[in-house]
């Protein structure tokens, strides 16, 4: 995943900060588990060593029986605790190994004499391992009394290391719990973008009167969207306000150019002895007719546009066309010892109206010839590919540049300005073939290699009823 995409920071915020959360909590816990842990276990040593010196204390002086009172009533070695009893400074008790053998009593420091009072201490023994043990003093009659008890740390911190291990293990399925989650998150929230992003890449100057969905989250996206289907209803107006203009430009125009065009060639039948006015009223009528053939592929990009130059579509063959108007080119290309060559494996059924398909096949045979050296060749092929029909021209003419093959569809747009004048081109073949085939479903694509010559493809939908 792209890590400056949306929908990647998003989930790394999510599971980053759901991860910092975690481990501020889980330190938390930890921290005040081993502090509850340690506040029980000296509470409860401290409450033995209580109860051991009030055992003391109601004992005889001698103490013939302390030991078995104290086996008796605490049993520190089941319990796994030290258990010492110290009067005047000389041991009267010590419990035995405990049952888990975490400590050995007998090398366990021996507790001054205090003052009255208890105290916790954590004591490391010379074998390394560590005692906690709550010293208890008492002064009695006669007497200085000081009872320890202490149990092994090793308990406490095998409780803490298996909640420490429970809380990585917690923290690990978080974050990973968190990523799949932030996932689903993120891409819930951006599903109402990536629907818009298709309607947006549908719609096109074909089909302006589409709108984009607005989802109904009443935030941001929502106003987005609208202010996205406000501009483009803003768009489709001054789109239809373009079409509207040249196709009432374009047909105004068509009748002062057919006047001028008839009153230039009547002058021309009456200037036959004045060479000079002849010839000024002949380049005069060459460039009405450029203007004318200029007004009148204005017109027929505008209504192709508008959806309205389209006869009634039939099912025609379309190799079958294009063999027959190759035919009809062969005189153009006869001029220039250009050769013509048609292939077919077949008839192609396409659905369409056969004069602009018609125009489809001049238009690109024309573009072949003017720019094919004398003595060059045009292939033209049709076929069926991936289910679609295939028309090809190629030629091994000039070809055109990597940076003109975007382009050479767009109105007026000529590769070389100063030839395509010469030769009575006007930039507007292309485009016309480029809106008949949108017309029909299709598209038409340019590849070249300059200095080697340019194929120009078309592809149409096949008709419902081909079969090949």
């Amino acid at each position: 995943m792209n890590a400056r995409s949306l929908k990647f920071q998003l989930v790394a915020w999510y599971a980053g900060w759901l991860t910092v959360l975690f481990l501020v909590f889980g330190i938390f816990v930890y921290a005040s588990l081993g502090y509850y842990l340690k506040k029980s276990l000296r509470e409860a040593l401290a409450r033995r060593a209580r109860q051991v010196a009030d055992l003391v204390q109601r004992s005889r002086p001698d103490w013939p029986t302390l030991g078995a009172e104290i086996h008796s009533h605490f049993a520190p070695e089941a319990n796994n605790r030290l258990t010492r009893v110290t009067v005047n400074g000389a041991v009267n008790y010590v419990s035995g190994a405990p049952s888990d053998h975490s400590f050995d009593p007998l090398i366990v420091p021996s507790a001054a004499l205090r003052t009255d009072g208890e105290t916790f201490d954590r004591r490391v023994l010379p074998d390394g391992r560590v005692l906690l043990v709550v010293v208890l003093s008492r002064q009695i009659p006669e007497r200085a009394l000081v009872v320890e008890e202490g149990s092994s740390e090793a308990p406490l911190k095998a409780t803490l290391h298996a909640w420490l291990a429970a809380l990585i293990a917690g923290l690990v399925l978080l974050i990973f719990s968190a990523v799949l989650g932030g996932f689903r998150l993120a891409h819930r929230a951006l599903t109402p973008v990536g629907n818009i992003i298709e309607s947006a890449e549908r719609i096109s100057s074909h089909n302006l009167s589409e709108r984009l969905p607005v989802p109904n989250t009443g935030d941001e996206l929502e106003r987005l969207s609208v202010a996205l289907n406000n501009m483009i209803r803003r768009l489709d107006e001054a789109f239809q306000h373009n079409q509207r203009f040249l196709a009432d430009a374009s047909h105004e125009l068509r009748t002062p150019l057919t006047t001028m065009r008839a009153e230039l060639e009547e002058l021309i039948g009456e200037t036959h002895g004045r060479p000079d006015l002849s010839g000024v009223a002949e380049s005069a009528l060459e460039e009405v007719e450029r203007l004318r053939k200029i007004v009148e592929g204005l017109f027929a990009v505008s209504r192709l546009e508008a959806g309205e130059a389209l006869e009634e579509k039939k099912a025609l063959d379309l190799a079958e066309l294009a063999v027959s108007t190759a035919e009809q080119m062969i005189l153009l290309a006869d001029d220039k010892d250009i050769a013509i060559a048609c292939h077919s494996s077949g008839p192609v059924l396409v659905l369409g109206d056969g004069s602009r398909l018609k125009q489809v096949i001049v238009n690109l045979l024309d573009n072949a010839i003017k720019h094919t050296p004398r003595g060059g060749k045009i292939d033209v092929s049709v076929e069926v590919n991936d289910s679609k029909a295939v028309l090809e021209v190629s030629d091994n003419g000039v070809g055109i540049p990597q940076h003109a093959l975007s382009l050479v569809f767009e109105r007026f747009y000529r590769v070389d300005k100063a030839r395509s004048r010469e030769s009575g081109g006007a930039g507007l073949g292309l485009s016309i073939v480029k809106s008949i085939c949108i017309a029909h479903g299709g598209r038409v694509t340019a590849e070249s290699e300059e200095g080697k010559g340019a194929r120009l493809k078309v592809e149409l939908p096949l008709a419902r009823n081909e079969s090949v």
